[in-house]
C-alpha cells in the first residue's frame, strides 16, 4: 500500500511465479519481448531491463491523476 511503502505483494506475487520484478517504477518503457523500467533510489535513478512476463509495482511519480469534475463526481 502506497500509505506505508512496504511493497509486499508485488514482491511476493513475483517470487510465488518466479518472474522478474521491477518496484517503484517511476517510468516505463516496452521493448521487443522486455520492459526498460525506472526508479528512483537512494543514490538517484535506477533502470532496469526485464524479460517479459515480469511483475511491475508503480511509484507515486508514475502518473499524475488528473482532478474529477464536478457533474463526474455528482
Amino acid at each position: 500500500a502506497i500509505d506505508d511503502d512496504c511493497n509486499q505483494t508485488g514482491q511476493l506475487l513475483a517470487a510465488i511465479l518466479d518472474w522478474p520484478q521491477g518496484t517503484f517504477a517511476s517510468r516505463v518503457e516496452l521493448e521487443s519481448g522486455a520492459v526498460r523500467v525506472q526508479r528512483e533510489v537512494d543514490g538517484g535513478l535506477e533502470t532496469l531491463r526485464l524479460r517479459l512476463p515480469a511483475v511491475l509495482t508503480a511509484d507515486l511519480r508514475l502518473n499524475e491523476p488528473r482532478y474529477a469534475t464536478l457533474p463526474n463526481i455528482m
